[in-house]
């Protein structure tokens, strides 16, 4: 069985917390692109909304690209965490694993899921000794 480190373990938490910028900060940039003031019809239009759609669409379609090359690297990830979770013969560290590294939770609330009076602490010293 192969191990992973804890910071590989945590690749996807972290490409996950990445995409999550990604995509707050597209919908800034279109935001920015598309608000305008309301048109009053039978005024000269301005350039300034179709500028600002202009200045920021090539920045939107580059964070869009890189929003979706993150997006493969966390299936690429998901599936390299699958596959080292299914090599563990302990049913009890699978289920850690999943609830820390693919679902995030915190140390109280893996104690809590697993139920048993399992604490925190002893999660994650029992994640840690293996």
């Amino acid at each position: 069985m192969t191990t992973l480190s804890k910071k590989e373990l945590s690749q996807l938490y972290y490409l996950k917390k990445e995409n999550a910028e990604l995509h707050r900060r597209i919908i800034e940039l279109e935001t920015l692109a598309t608000n305008g003031t309301s048109r009053i019809t039978g005024l000269p239009h301005s350039k300034e909304i179709s500028d600002k759609v202009g200045k920021n669409s090539a920045k939107i379609v580059d964070l869009k690209n890189l929003l979706e090359n993150n997006q493969k690297q966390c299936l690429d990830e998901l599936i390299k965490l699958d596959k080292y979770i299914q090599s563990i013969d302990d049913s009890f560290i699978r289920q850690i694993i999943v609830y820390r590294f693919i679902n995030n939770f915190g140390w109280e609330k893996i104690a809590w899921n697993m139920g048993g009076n399992n604490t925190a602490e002893g999660m994650r010293k029992k994640l840690f000794v293996i």
